[in-house]
């Protein structure tokens, strides 16, 4: 006798959430919700704010680096200093051996 109020809940509780579900749904198709305007909007917005990054980027590393591909170093404009001396040998002097790397086990 004592385990007939909880298993009459279950079936009571099932069908309470099948008319809630039911009313849900028939509320929502009388009453749609008005289309987001931030989905297309904010992918154009971010688009944007994308592109100003990427020319930002841009317009910074050729600044710095422009003379590079000018050819002629602008007055006053830093060139990056490298530790490579005119007249230097890219690669190593074949006569050198190079230290065999480490194996690792």
């Amino acid at each position: 006798m004592h385990d007939t109020l909880p298993a009459l809940s279950i079936p009571v509780l099932v069908f309470a959430g099948g008319v809630y579900a039911v009313c849900e749904s028939w509320w929502r198709r009388r009453h749609p919700a008005p289309p987001s305007p931030y989905t297309h909007q904010a992918a154009r917005l971010a688009e944007r704010a994308m592109l100003m990054d990427a020319e930002r980027i841009v317009a910074g590393a050729y600044e710095a680096l422009g003379t590079l591909y000018d050819g002629s170093p602008a007055t006053g404009t830093p060139v990056p200093a490298t530790d490579v001396r005119p007249g230097a040998a890219a690669s190593q002097d074949p006569d050198r051996s190079a230290p065999a790397p480490a194996r690792r086990g």
